[in-house]
């Protein structure tokens, strides 16, 4: 089958999120997020471009060519290669080689494109992980993608991980990953933060981006039990006061930070009321 590529020009987090659930509405299957971009796959059967213009209108710029049928599997492990984190824990796709000298070793199925810790952010919070206890913990992956961070944690000892993403295409993509990786321990949801309301957990991943954070920090308080532990990224050093200042509301103090390039992870500790 052909496929119809879309490049998009669009820098915003947030926006590339919401053309994101727009375009998979009508029809288009996968996503490639890019800093100054995105690139947005649909068969070519069901290309409209008079559809295409009414999500996107005047406001972005977009290119159009035909990606003639091939084998993707070849073109994902040219354009996405494994990853090694912190010199233990291994991110690979099935067509990725088994690696006996590492101590964690997560499969990701990919499907237009590898999402794991290609993106500092994801690499970042795999670096707190790896730095935590999680024996016998409770763990929420809040935004969970592909669901590496939940597998991650269930191979780290956590006795229960619920993994929750308001995508669709990440619902289903973590579903399939926590099955592949055998993470017993962990449960997938569809929804947003309102789903985690009256469930506490010790520890949270939340690598969503700025402005969900700042929203959804209440929610993120109130199941966390005093003492536990928040990392939280998607987001730029220049947020960092007013993520923070958010938090403090909440009784949540920063620890510690991670950087890579312009990208940030903060590790936070809810404090006793």
């Amino acid at each position: 089958m052909n496929y119809t590529e879309v490049k998009i020009q669009v820098s915003d987090d947030e926006m590339r999120s919401l053309l994101i659930a727009q375009l998979e509405a009508v029809g288009y299957e996968s996503f490639v997020e890019e800093e100054e971009g995105l690139t947005a796959y649909i068969p070519e059967n069901l290309f409209n471009e008079e559809i295409l213009k009414e999500i996107l209108g005047p406001a972005f710029k977009f290119s159009i060519k035909i990606q003639e049928e091939r084998n993707w599997n070849e073109e994902w492990e040219k354009s996405y290669p494994s990853v090694l984190v912190a010199g233990r824990c291994y991110i690979r796709a099935p067509f990725h080689p088994h690696r006996e000298d590492v101590e964690l070793e997560i499969t990701i199925e990919p499907k237009m494109a590898f999402g794991t810790a290609h993106h500092q952010t994801t690499a970042m919070m795999i670096e707190w992980a790896l730095e935590t206890s999680f024996e016998g913990l409770r763990v929420l992956d809040m935004g969970c993608g592909t669901g590496v961070l939940a597998i991650l944690a269930n191979k780290l000892g956590a006795t229960y991980v619920m993994a929750v993403d308001n995508d669709e295409w990440a619902f289903r993509n973590s579903m399939e990953n926590v099955k592949l990786n055998e993470a017993g321990a962990c449960e997938t949801f569809l929804g947003d933060a309102s789903s985690i309301d009256g469930v506490i957990f010790d520890i949270i991943f939340a690598n969503i981006n700025r402005n969900i954070l700042l929203h959804d920090m209440q929610h993120y308080s109130n199941s966390l039990r005093d003492g536990g532990c928040i990392f939280l990224s998607g987001f730029y050093e220049e947020d960092i006061p007013s993520v923070r200042q958010e938090a403090e509301k909440h009784f949540l103090i920063m620890e510690g930070i991670k950087q890579q390039s312009e990208w940030v992870a903060l590790s936070m500790r809810k404090t006793t009321r």
